[in-house]
């Protein structure tokens, strides 16, 4: 008979077997870190801290491990979970620039909504059928003494949870002992110590940050300082109606430096109107998450996502004074439209303690209550088209105009059109601009395209606005830019603002002051309430307040604006 070759694992003991798999479930993760890094993702630089994520996810493995039953795919199933956590982190980077939280699972039903459904199909199967096949091959024992190794391995991970829920300052400085942190980049830390590691601690720094808002809530003295400020602004307050227009993804292509056009991408009359007068802000945000610019547009403080993923999911409605709220106190109505559903990122109790007086959102997304404005049927291109929305808009301020003229508008509008994918309606809004670079994206074609249709509407609707509303102060800000097709990639490829540091959060600003376009250097979105009640009271406001922005303000320190957002938040989840 002849000799066999016996396969060497045979010969392995059970821990042997274990060691084996440990090995190449670490060498599958670093090949796997080193493919994202060439894809333009996180940069591993294996800086020796690689010891706490190594343990994490061996741990998350063999856990993993021991709930399947025996089989030949056994081993190879385990890894499915820890490889979605990795990915799914990968690819919020490379869509949207930054990093991955635990938290942002909460943003997971607006994304289901949002996602076209070319999209939504392949992320689903890309989760669910892995999720299946686990289920399929899980090895459900029972009674209690075959279970009881489930069970002792599950302590560590129940341990960490509950010491994660009760004492997030502990675990917090358990890890910063233990990892490489860099302070000022989020990217960078993921890096140096790993994706596991990184969601743990800022997990912990959420959890904590919310535990220390105590001390902060006072709503006696907060409302007492708020008060002391606008009553210094009534000697020389004018209390003229005040625009402010946040654009969906108003991406401006004549900021790419390596882009060339067929004619130009903006609308004559929208050149006309502005020529070379306009702003840039910078947003909080890149590719999406909209209620951030919203939050930092209206509350005036950075949003540093100390709390949430996203700020307006921490308030429950009650009073956090921000712009619409400073201007009630002042006199104004403050209205809010919005273009799309009120269930996105808890925006009725975010737009109640923001201080708007009403909020209004499409009948076809709210079914009860008092609103003016209506979805209609977009078709293909899935959302309300700027023109159709601005028009249902000026038809409400001038009711507002007529029925109440004494009282002063805030009338606030957040648009919806040019969401991702920038679908375009071939028989009212064909492509009629070709672009020319050595880095093609279709999702930046479509773009370019809407945005010359955009910017028509926009000349119209300023047009029609300033002769209705000749005193008025009119902004126009885009929320974020869009992911386009690679993410960041797209940026640095063709130079967007020429190839400036971060330069994807940099967004368009349209300023229209009595009739007159007015640009500021570069300003941030949260500084947009201070040149408004700057602007109203004549400039008496920035002469005590922070607003930087002017050049000559006073100069206020990261503990100061991080004590102010702490302060805010505190009282709008009070």
């Amino acid at each position: 008979m002849p000799h066999r070759l016996i396969p060497l694992a045979q010969y392995l003991k059970p821990w042997n077997k274990a060691l084996l798999r440990s090995v190449m479930l670490l060498l599958l993760l670093a090949g796997y870190m080193l493919l994202a890094e060439l894809l333009g993702g996180f940069v591993a630089s294996y800086s020796g801290q690689y010891w706490l994520e190594a343990l994490l996810a061996l741990y998350l493995y063999s856990l993993v491990y021991l709930l399947l039953r025996p089989s030949r795919w056994r081993a190879y199933l385990a890894a499915v979970p820890l490889l979605l956590i990795y990915l799914t982190s990968d690819i919020f980077y490379l869509a949207f620039g930054k990093v991955f939280r635990l938290v942002n699972l909460q943003e997971l039903p607006e994304l289901v909504e949002v996602l076209p459904f070319s999209y939504l199909v392949p992320a689903a199967l890309l989760v669910l059928l892995p999720i299946v096949a686990l289920l399929v091959h899980i090895m459900w024992r029972p009674g209690w003494r075959s279970g009881r190794v489930i069970l002792l391995s599950a302590v560590p991970l129940l341990f960490t949870v509950v010491l994660l829920i009760s004492t997030p300052a502990a675990v917090a400085q358990i890890l910063e002992g233990a990892s490489d942190l860099v302070t000022y980049s989020d990217a960078k830390s993921v890096e140096r110590n790993g994706r596991l590691t990184m969601m743990l601690y800022r997990e912990a720094q959420r959890l904590k940050a919310l535990d220390d808002l105590a001390p902060y809530r006072d709503r006696d003295a907060y409302e007492q300082t708020i008060n002391e400020q606008l009553q210094a602004l009534q000697p020389s307050l004018d209390k003229r109606n005040v625009h402010l227009i946040v654009l969906e993804s108003f991406l401006d292509p004549r900021l790419f430096r390596k882009l060339d056009f067929s004619t130009s991408p903006v609308h004559p009359e929208f050149e006309a109107l502005f020529g070379e007068q306009l702003g840039l802000s910078l947003s909080p945000v890149f590719g999406g998450a909209t209620a951030q610019a919203e939050f930092e547009v209206l509350c005036g403080v950075p949003a540093l996502e100390q709390l949430s993923s996203v700020e307006f999911n921490v308030f429950n409605g009650s009073a956090a004074l921000c712009l619409p709220g400073k201007l009630a106190k002042l006199g104004y109505h403050s209205s809010a439209s919005n273009a799309y559903k009120p269930n996105f990122f808890n925006a009725i109790a975010g737009y109640q303690g923001a201080g708007f007086s009403i909020s209004h959102f499409p009948k076809e997304f709210l079914a009860a209550g008092d609103t003016y404005l209506m979805a209609g049927h977009p078709g293909v291109e899935e959302y309300l088209y700027d023109q159709e929305l601005f028009e249902q808009n000026l038809a409400y301020v001038k009711k507002h105009l007529r029925e109440q003229p004494e009282k002063p508008l805030f009338n606030y509008l957040m648009t919806i059109y040019g969401h991702t994918p920038h679908i375009l309606d071939p028989q009212n809004r064909p492509e009629r601009i070709e672009l020319y670079s050595d880095y093609p994206d279709d999702h930046l074609s479509r773009a370019a395209n809407q945005f010359y249709y955009r910017t028509e509407a926009i000349a119209k609707y300023v047009k029609t606005l300033t002769s209705l509303d000749p005193e008025s102060l009119i902004i126009l800000i885009s929320d974020h830019v869009p992911p386009l097709r690679n993410g960041p990639n797209t940026y640095e490829a063709l130079a967007y603002m020429n190839g400036a540091r971060d330069a994807y959060y940099h967004n368009r600003l349209a300023i229209i002051d009595r009739g007159q376009p007015k640009v500021w250097p570069l300003i941030h979105h949260y500084e947009i309430p201070a040149l408004v009640l700057d602007s109203l009271s004549r400039g008496v406001y920035c002469q005590t307040q922070d607003c930087s922005f002017t050049g000559n303000g006073r100069v206020v320190s990261e503990e100061e604006r991080n004590n102010a957002y702490l302060i805010l938040m505190a009282h709008a989840s009070e």
